[in-house]
């Protein structure tokens, strides 16, 4: 029990009526997060997981020796005083199941492959290599990117919480300004590609590819609508470090579920949750089975339109206006490919990373793009000796998949068109391919519980960013959401973000 009290002494009765529990629905990396915060100050916490699974999107499963990671799979933020990094010093939590990125990945242009180095110099020759008759342009807008991207990250820091909704809030956001800050005001109404225009890229096709192939695995968007701060810090995040994870990206989500239950915290899975309704003054949580928990806070980790399903009629009325507002609108949904391949077809010195496009005409979504990651020759816990574990995603709209007929030719159709768009990173393919399976959005829907299949969440545009973006304050008293419908959004990072300022506001909540 925190609080001023606690020094006291109470008999069980007592302390059964005033013990605060806090349910946390989904156990993504953001979910856990919160429920690792929420156990390392003692407080009462059950984190209920419909799946066999921890991690969510960042998941993984397993088809006799091989594992696959369910989605996410580059790993950010452990470099020194990445977000990661901060929060397993937080938690005094040891995770060394990474190994720096020196080339981060290989960019396929349809003319030209373009490889990311994690050092800037070397990034930057790659780039202007290829690009000889833009030299000058790219040194000015990579000049600008990076001063912006750096301003971006002295900002984020300390962690702020946007849109601030309280004085402490309000209070860290403005502890976290710098006199350099006033820098980025005049790009907080303006896209990627306004800062292309003024380094005179906008119309150098093959540039703004690159720049859009980064930006819509990142930001969900493109330069297009793509809130020029944080397509400027997306840009630059990668030059502070890129990780390959043994394993997958769900060891992450493992530690924090031990961590967690080592400290006193109910881990429950295959519990689906179904309903939230208010009786008797506290929340009362419903699983698929009709077993109910009880709680005076809830952590929700799912989309925003998941968590609204959830809510009893008297709840939903009392969601703020944004939460309201943003309900209906539409997100990605992802085609996934899970694919065996044989060691003797993998490349000589082949980055475990790939983007690919197969078109000139900038399209980023529907096959055309897709960004493919490999497992490490060495990492044993994906595949045995002499294969390789591979994932190929793109971005897809679900009203393509909306029923059952289009739903069976599509899948079909785009399966055959990433398997193409692979061969140009892996001309041998078909020679080493043991196992192809095609994971549509009807997929994730059935494993994550996402509705439709959603993920992503809200592209990154002027509209759903910064100030616009939604708070992890759902306008219900004692109920939050993290994950990547909130600030700071999606991948790993962001809904870890999300996950500790859920949990520090439970806290701030149980010592009032």
């Amino acid at each position: 029990m925190l609080g001023a009290e606690q020094d006291k002494t109470y008999n069980d009765s007592e302390v059964k009526t005033m013990v605060k529990r806090t349910i946390i629905i989904g156990g993504g990396i953001g979910g856990l997060t919160a429920a690792a915060f929420l156990s390392k100050e003692g407080t009462d916490v059950t984190v209920l997981e419909a799946s066999n699974e921890w991690g969510g999107c960042a998941g993984k499963f397993q088809r006799g020796k091989f594992l696959y990671p369910a989605g996410a799979t580059l790993g950010m933020g452990f470099e020194q005083g990445g977000v990661h990094d901060k929060l397993f010093r937080e938690l005094h939590l040891s995770f060394q199941e990474h190994s720096l990125l020196d080339v981060i990945m290989d960019i396929h242009l349809p003319e030209k492959t373009i490889s990311y180095y994690r050092d800037r110099a070397l990034y930057l020759k790659e780039v202007e290599k290829h690009f000889p008759h833009l030299t000058a342009k790219i040194r000015a807008f990579y000049s600008d990117i990076w001063k912006t991207g750096a301003e971006v990250k002295k900002l984020i820091d300390p962690l702020p919480v946007l849109p601030p909704k309280t004085a402490f809030e309000w209070g860290k956001l403005l502890t976290s300004l710098k006199p350099s800050t006033l820098g980025l005001f005049p790009y907080f109404q303006s896209t990627m590609a306004a800062l292309l225009k003024k380094h005179e890229l906008q119309d150098e096709r093959d540039f703004v590819h690159l720049i859009d192939a980064q930006l819509i695995d990142s930001m969900q968007t493109t330069s297009a609508d793509c809130s020029a701060i944080l397509g400027a810090y997306a840009l630059t995040v990668y030059h502070d470090g890129a990780f390959y994870v043994n394993g997958g990206l769900y060891q992450i989500a493992e530690h924090l579920a031990a961590f967690a239950k080592d400290r006193g915290a109910v881990l429950k899975k295959r519990s689906w949750v179904k309903s939230i309704h208010k009786e008797n003054g506290r929340y009362r949580v419903t699983d698929q089975k009709n077993k109910t928990y009880d709680a005076d806070y809830i952590i929700c980790n799912l989309p925003l339109p998941g968590f609204i399903s959830l809510l009893s009629a008297d709840l939903i009325k009392q969601l703020s206006k944004a939460y309201r507002k943003k309900q209906p609108l539409q997100q990605w949904g992802t085609m996934t490919l899970y694919l065996t391949v044989k060691e003797e077809v993998i490349p000589e010195n082949f980055p475990l990373f790939h983007q690919v496009m197969d078109n000139d005409s900038g399209d980023m979504t529907e096959g055309h793009h897709l960004f493919l990651s490999v497992s490490k020759k060495e990492d044993a816990r994906r595949a045995p000796a002499g294969y390789r574990t591979m994932t190929a995603s793109t971005h897809t709209d679900l009203k393509l998949w909306d029923t059952k007929e289009k739903y069976d030719r599509y899948k079909e159709v785009l399966t055959n068109r990433m398997l193409r768009s692979i061969e140009t990173a892996i001309p041998r393919l078909q020679d080493g391919l043991t196992d192809v399976m095609p994971g549509a959005p009807g997929a994730w829907e059935t494993f994550t519980k996402r509705p439709g299949g959603m993920v992503g969440g809200y592209p990154q545009t002027l509209e759903h960013s910064l100030f616009n973006s939604l708070s992890h304050r759902t306008g219900i008293p004692g109920i939050y959401l993290c994950g990547d419908s909130v600030f700071p959004g999606a991948g790993t990072i962001g809904v870890s973000v999300s996950g500790y300022h859920a949990s520090q506001s439970v806290l701030r909540d149980l010592r009032s």
